[in-house]
């Protein structure tokens, strides 16, 4: 099938699929614990999608140019049956990166099964290695320690290079970050640092704790020369540099000061089966009601089809025109 593109001729060749929007941390820039108000919050299971609807919904998006998709959340691997669902997708003609990202504290259960089930990369958030700084960035739950054994055990299984997430917040763990880069830089993992992002509606954003990516290109080229790695992917989120010592990669990730909409590829579907055509939407279009009422992979490939190609997004690129209140879907729903 020829590859559709939008109104600012932007291909689609990923789709990221949050499987649930439940977690068992509770990050400060993503589902901070007083946002929740109480009891409720979360998807019943029935209005999740069904292991065969996403798989549906996998095999409509492939047809349409997609290649690479990304597994999130909430925390995957609270998902009931969620390596099977792993091995079903992983056997769609089409696919060349099926990615996971996890806070990899339930890793040690199952990298070894998602392995093989055919699971190719594996993105960890960690925001880090200071016990006190994790614990208030992911609300009091959680461990480093638990964070690391799950990376251990992902080495383990055979995922031999990851991608490390970390938000970057001022005065709140930005201090902490060249410890992070040095832990990892020679372990052939990549550390990718992420300016503050304004998903959602409760994470408190504020402009003044996003640290620019610029100003951490400086202090970690401080410290360990780098250049910039040539010939990025179209599409790349990160803009990645090599350290000049042989030593791995790091990257940057810079929606608010760098904004990347240009060549965004990205196609989002949440948990209870609702299409989003940007990371900062406020609105989508719920697909699994359709699917549930009966329609067929046909009929939803047309319906994919007309929303992509009337897809406009550059909400980062327009971010300091709009109103400072403009909703959005929250990123424990989104999946980031």
């Amino acid at each position: 099938m020829t590859p559709i593109t939008d109104t600012l001729a932007r291909p689609l060749k990923d789709l990221r699929i949050s499987v649930l929007d439940r977690c068992n941390l509770r990050c400060t820039y993503c589902m901070p614990e007083e946002s929740l108000n109480g009891r409720g919050v979360f998807l019943p299971s029935h209005h999740l999608l069904s292991d065969g609807e996403i798989e549906l919904m996998v095999r409509v998006f492939t047809r349409l140019g997609v290649h690479k998709i990304r597994l999130t959340g909430g925390e995957p691997l609270l998902r009931p049956g969620f390596v099977e669902l792993v091995s079903r997708i992983s056997a769609i003609e089409g696919i060349t990166d099926l990615a996971l990202t996890t806070n990899a504290v339930l890793l040690p259960r199952y990298a070894v099964a998602l392995k093989e089930a055919g699971l190719g990369r594996i993105t960890v958030s960690l925001d880090s290695l200071d016990e006190k700084v994790f614990r208030q960035m992911a609300g009091g739950r959680g461990s480093v320690t638990e964070v690391l054994e799950g990376i251990a055990a992902a080495e383990e299984a055979g995922f031999d290079k990851l991608k490390i997430n970390t938000v970057v917040q001022r005065d709140i763990n930005d201090h902490t970050v060249l410890d992070l880069v040095e832990h990892f830089r020679k372990g052939g993992h990549t550390v990718r640092l992420i300016e503050f992002m304004d998903v959602g509606n409760v994470n408190h954003w504020d402009r003044q704790l996003v640290v620019p990516s610029a100003e951490l290109l400086k202090v970690i080229h401080d410290r360990w020369s780098l250049r910039p790695v040539e010939k990025q992917p179209l599409g790349e989120t990160a803009r990645r540099y090599a350290f000049n010592d042989g030593h791995g990669e790091i990257g940057f990730i810079s929606s608010i000061t760098e904004p990347f909409c240009g060549d965004c590829s990205r196609a989002r579907v949440t948990a209870d089966g609702t299409f989003y055509s940007c990371l900062f939407s406020a609105r989508g279009t719920k697909l699994r009601d359709r699917i549930r009422e009966g329609m067929n992979a046909g009929e939803l490939t047309a319906v994919i089809r007309g929303l992509w190609e009337k897809r406009a997004d550059r909400y980062s690129e327009l971010r300091n025109q709009l109103p400072r209140a403009t909703p959005h879907v929250e990123m424990y729903r989104m999946g980031g």
